[in-house]
């Protein structure tokens, strides 16, 4: 089975929210072009993303090993096998999905805590001296970033605006990640006429994403 891990990023229900309305039918448009996929759901705002205290690092990025990670009070414990367990199962994933709307030019806060998790040396990235390498080059992997935003941004202000956008794409790439789609719901604006008409533009462009989605195929 492959996997796919379809994160959501906004503490509305999928009815009201206009990204994980098309990250829904994003995820069940895979799923009915490659059967083959296991989906895992992950909501950020649902699970606890633990915070990085100091002394669950061995080094810059690298969690404690068994030795000084069983000195750490159980309550710590169980925070640093959660933060590996969340990397591990990123690191697992063929198809990544995030769904999140746009917040002050970037995303919501727990999507930086998760991210914050998933970049460990040894399992994402390496250090060679002081140069960084991405681990996740080992196969072919796809990351779907879908993002709301109420205005319709022009493609010459996308730098300035799509600060959130650009920061995802760059750390997937620093993990070794070469594939990265974007699905922007744009102009949801303030009615629900407006928000349906960019949901429904935006669900348009779905066959094409899928399209270009690279996994291992088996």
């Amino acid at each position: 089975m492959k996997k796919l891990l379809y994160i959501t990023v906004n503490s509305k229900p999928e009815t009201l929210s206009a990204s994980r309305t098309v990250g829904r039918a994003l995820v069940n448009e895979i799923t009915s072009t490659y059967p083959e996929f296991e989906v895992e759901e992950l909501d950020l705002y649902k699970v606890h993303i633990p915070r990085l205290e100091y002394q669950y690092f061995a080094s810059r990025n690298c969690m404690v090993e068994k030795e000084a990670l069983e000195k750490l009070p159980p309550k710590e414990q169980e925070e640093v096998h959660k933060i590996v367990k969340l990397c591990d199962q990123f690191k697992e994933a063929d198809v990544v999905v995030i769904a999140t709307p746009m917040w002050s030019l970037s995303f919501p806060a727990p999507l930086k805590e998760y991210m914050d998790c998933i970049i460990q040396v040894g399992k994402t990235i390496s250090f060679e001296g002081m140069m960084p390498k991405g681990l996740l080059d080992d196969k072919p992997r796809t990351v779907v970033y879908v993002q709301s935003s109420g205005a319709n941004i022009m493609w010459m202000m996308n730098p300035l605006f799509n600060k959130g956008l650009h920061y995802i794409e760059d750390m997937m790439k620093f993990m070794g990640i070469k594939k990265f789609e974007e699905l922007l719901v744009d102009g949801t604006g303030e009615t629900p006429e407006e928000k349906e008409k960019a949901i429904e533009k935006a669900k348009k462009k779905i066959k094409a994403v899928v399209k270009h989605l690279e996994f291992e195929k088996e």
